[in-house]
């Protein structure tokens, strides 16, 4: 079959990718920037990718009109705190404009469960969403998910941050409510089993895992799993507003998806029914195996997608390639170069750095900067990275953001996403003559960026100095 998946390098389209293609179909891809979409040479090479913005203009013809299934994976819950509801709602009508004349027969659309009867604005936006794309030229099938848990999923790893760096816990009276996790696998495994599946045309299902929990049993299941008691003491006093500042400071989140998700933690997600379990022959996994599998994805180094990649994870909303060319004129620049005997280890501790393995030097420092940068409302250093020694175009990096990562021409090219009164690149590049280049350019914007740089100078002259001393030692 001819497939289309919509929100290709989001943390579900990432894993959906592979095993569509394992299956034998060809795969069109969707994005709203084609270098951003993370996968290798050998799988590009396989798939058709097309840049297409849903929240534009509908541009007629743009997608193939031999469509057979359609996956629609699109949310703009981490983009918005006001009008994230009016965007999935202008995305949606899009979309179904676009597959408008095309030969699609059934759309899968990934949804949240929404039977209370008070929903949450997400949920809210869920629904309506689910709506519009009925009234689309296809039959559509819908799964409802609760809370995902699985290696790089927002919520696992908000439950990591929260559990790992706090052993005792004041939390807000949310933390009571119910839900009912789902483990990632069983979520990929549902998404594949209704494609072209008849019997699940035009039907809504819940999906589920087999236990249900309130938050606060699923912080205490996963310190169990991980081998440590917490102790989570729970105050009626906070404020959705404290509450979201809470998740912001202590994990890795982003302030408006901490909101957007508090918001739909005061909410019960409990599925219904067991329908598609039955229907597909399906054995949904328990919270606790859901934990065990995500670290055997981490500890293998297998974690083939991050939330935390995402672009809504950091502040950059511009095509990568408007910043690929780093400026010339009107810059500021720390220039550092090196000889190197063996280009082969040298380039690897490039491609390595950040996350656990650090900066090379200074890390006490790199972390003061990135606490300094969380707490002026920017993304800090929790994001890390997603593999220990692989990059791909756009893939978040602590404070950075990969622009271009290409290991065969030696260049690694970053993007500051740090809170900066000007813009900021980093990068590393070894020469044809065995020598290593670290540029650091800064545009400042205005007096206050000039006197921002010249600030820091002295303490870049140790931390760029120390930085590429130590990357060139092999």
């Amino acid at each position: 079959m001819k497939i289309l998946i919509t929100g290709a390098n989001g943390y579900i389209g990432m894993r959906l990718l592979p095993m569509l293609l394992d299956l034998g179909h060809e795969i069109v891809c969707t994005v709203r920037d084609a270098e951003r979409l993370s996968v290798d040479k050998e799988t590009r090479n396989k798939i058709q990718v097309l840049e297409i913005d849903f929240l534009q203009d509908v541009v007629v013809g743009k997608i193939p009109d031999d469509i057979d299934v359609a996956y629609f994976l699109i949310h703009s819950m981490s983009s918005s705190t006001s009008d994230f509801d009016e965007m999935e709602a202008i995305t949606a009508r899009n979309f179904n404009r676009y597959l408008d004349g095309t030969s699609v027969k059934q759309v899968i659309y990934l949804s949240g469960i929404v039977n209370d009867e008070n929903l949450s604005k997400h949920l809210w936006s869920r629904k309506n969403v689910e709506q519009i794309l009925s009234e689309g030229p296809f039959k559509l099938t819908v799964l409802k998910a609760g809370i995902i848990v699985g290696s790089g999923s927002s919520s696992f790893e908000i439950i990591r941050d929260l559990c790992e760096k706090l052993p005792f816990m004041i939390t807000p009276k949310w933390v009571l409510t119910k839900t009912q996790p789902i483990a990632i696998r069983d979520v990929m495994n549902f998404l594949v089993g209704v494609l072209g599946n008849e019997n699940t045309y035009d039907h809504s299902f819940d999906i589920a895992g087999p236990n249900v929990l309130t938050y606060k049993q699923m912080l205490q299941q996963y310190a169990k799993a991980r081998g440590f008691k917490n102790w989570i003491v729970t105050v009626p006093i906070m404020t959705p507003k404290l509450s979201s500042y809470w998740l912001y400071f202590v994990t890795s989140t982003s302030y408006k998806l901490a909101l957007n998700l508090v918001d739909s933690m005061k909410i019960e997600v409990i599925a219904k029914d067991k329908r598609l379990e039955e229907l597909l022959n399906v054995k949904t996994h328990t919270y606790g195996e859901a934990i065990d599998m995500a670290f055997k994805k981490i500890a293998q180094n297998q974690v083939v997608s991050s939330w935390k990649d995402s672009m809504v994870s950091g502040r950059f909303r511009q095509d990568l390639e408007k910043y690929i060319q780093v400026p010339k004129f009107g810059v500021l620049k720390d220039q550092q170069k090196r000889n190197v005997l063996n280009q082969e280890a040298v380039l690897e501790n490039i491609w390595s750095i950040g996350g656990e393995k650090g900066w090379y030097y200074g890390n006490w420092l790199w972390k003061i900067r990135g606490f300094l940068d969380k707490v002026s409302g920017g993304v800090g250093l929790r994001r890390g990275r997603t593999h220990p020694d692989k990059l791909n175009p756009g893939d978040a990096l602590d404070f950075w953001r990969v622009l271009l990562a290409d290991k065969k021409g030696k260049r690694l090219l970053l993007f500051a996403e740090m809170k900066l009164p000007g813009e900021a690149w980093l990068e590393f590049k070894i020469d044809d003559n065995n020598v290593l280049h670290q540029t650091a350019t800064f545009r400042p914007k205005g007096l206050r960026g000039r006197l921002y740089w010249y600030s820091i100078v002295p303490f870049h002259y140790f931390i760029f100095g120390g930085m590429i001393r130590n990357i060139a030692k092999t």
